[in-house]
């Protein structure tokens, strides 16, 4: 513990293999590092962020890699000590010893480690998944992506630069429901695509991001109650240490986009796989507000937005933290709709996708294709976690394009940071995609 603590930063830049040096040098170096892994060979992984979430993810990973061996835990790394030390003794007991780190520069320094999972609090997601592309890594990176717009152009740039495997964690996108859409609507079930709409509701304490706060941890303790506050922070304001803004981030802008970026990613980046192909929002407007849970917080409990789309549709999502109650996820067109989530809650199972011909409209050759009635299409039932990893983990070997690849994710990121910037700014916006920002006014075509 000791050790870490007085860990020379300055030193340790200057030292490690790629960081600090030119941009251009480092993607080099990226290109061409990273272990060639042989067929029987295991992808070594580190977590970096072992939060609930981060620690459940790496779980997940471990208990595929004792399935198959296709992969192994070996590192650990969070800002507070008694994470890390959770973790060691979790892997220790139930699948082999790993190391721990407070400083996440220490593990994308090691030439063994493949890949990294990154579960850190929303504001550090970019700088670190692009640190570990420009050291030779591969990346699982939980969603949201990133933190901010210029965040999502370096995520791009960075992947076609150093040719690293990133997959973003919204499990989700590997359940079947989409792809089945997604051929649906690409072989004209609906004809024009009108508007997607979807819902992320909660009701709980725990849903309203309100985690345990761990009293006697702090940036003054020592040993399993220390927090490194100032690599918390990292590229956020500085601030004093504040037990709430560790514990509970999602609830602060400075770390998080609150409903948003915390739950809309999970509608908005599925949609992007079922539409023909992904798409940048052209225009966004969002609302809501604190309505029931007055406490520190300053993101909202209830929130909407509203996005068109140049190519002739829309999307509207709802969701609150103050009511459970779900709306059906689905996307409507001229001539059919496809209910992709009757239940609409788009993270759970489900075991079929419904298509609603408008009967009004088609015509012969639509009821020759698709039939007029109703049509119930079943969706086998699957583990989407495990999906999405063995699809990372595959990806890895291959070198292919994994299933939530960097630009399919860039378009929902857009659309939901987007929706964070209207409602804060309360205005209406566009997105400049030519020139890859956002702007108060209509771009030029």
């Amino acid at each position: 513990m000791s050790s870490q603590k007085d860990f020379n930063r300055r030193d340790f830049i200057k030292g490690a293999a790629g960081v600090g040096a030119a941009l251009g040098a480092r993607r080099a170096f990226a290109r061409q590092s990273g272990r060639v892994l042989g067929a029987n060979d295991r992808i070594n992984v580190a977590i970096i962020g072992a939060g609930g979430r981060g620690s459940y993810v790496g779980a997940e990973f471990a208990k595929i890699g004792k399935e198959d061996n296709s992969c192994q835990i070996v590192a650990v790394c969070d800002v507070y000590q008694r994470r890390v030390t959770k973790n060691k003794e979790y892997f220790a007991k139930n699948y082999s010893p790993v190391d721990g780190y407070l400083d996440y520069r220490e593990v994308i320094s090691r030439k063994d480690i493949d890949a990294v999972i990154v579960a850190t609090p929303d504001h550090w997601h970019a700088k670190i998944a692009l640190a570990a592309m420009d050291a030779g890594k591969d990346v699982y990176c939980e969603k949201p992506m990133v933190h901010t717009i210029e965040e999502v152009r370096q995520m791009i740039d960075t992947v076609r630069e150093t040719k690293r495997v990133v997959q973003v964690g919204s499990q989700t996108t590997s359940a079947q429901q989409w792809w089945q859409a997604k051929k649906l609507i690409a072989d004209g079930a609906i004809g024009h695509m009108l508007m997607s709409q979807g819902s992320y509701h909660r009701n709980s304490r725990e849903g309203e991001w309100n985690w345990p706060i761990d009293e006697t941890a702090g940036p003054d303790k020592s040993g399993d109650d220390y927090i490194d506050w100032k690599m918390f922070l990292g590229p956020a304001p500085k601030r004093p240490y504040d037990p709430d803004r560790f514990f509970r981030f999602r609830k602060y802008w400075d770390y998080s986009g609150g409903i948003a970026t915390d739950l809309f990613f999970h509608v908005a980046a599925p949609l992007n796989i079922c539409w023909p192909q992904p798409q940048y929002p052209y225009k966004v407007m969002a609302g809501g507000g604190i309505y029931v849970f007055k406490d520190e917080r300053e993101v909202p409990d209830t929130f909407h937005l509203v996005a068109e789309y140049a190519q002739g549709h829309s999307v509207v999502l709802t969701s609150s933290m103050a009511n459970s109650q779900h709306i059906p996820g689905l996307i409507r067109g001229h001539l059919g709709t496809i209910i992709m989530v009757d239940h609409g809650m788009f993270e759970a199972v489900t075991d079929h996708i419904t298509l609603k011909p408008e009967r009004r409209t088609i015509d012969a050759a639509y009821v020759e294709k698709f039939g007029k009635q109703e049509k119930i299409v079943p969706i086998e039932k699957q583990d989407s976690m495990a999906a999405h990893i063995r699809n990372f983990l595959s990806c890895i070997r291959t070198r292919e394009k994994p299933t939530l690849d960097v630009e399919t994710a860039a378009r929902a990121q857009v659309l939901i940071t987007m929706a964070v910037m209207s409602y804060r700014q309360g205005r209406v916006l566009y997105f400049d995609e030519k020139n890859f920002k956002v702007v108060t006014k209509p771009p030029r075509v």
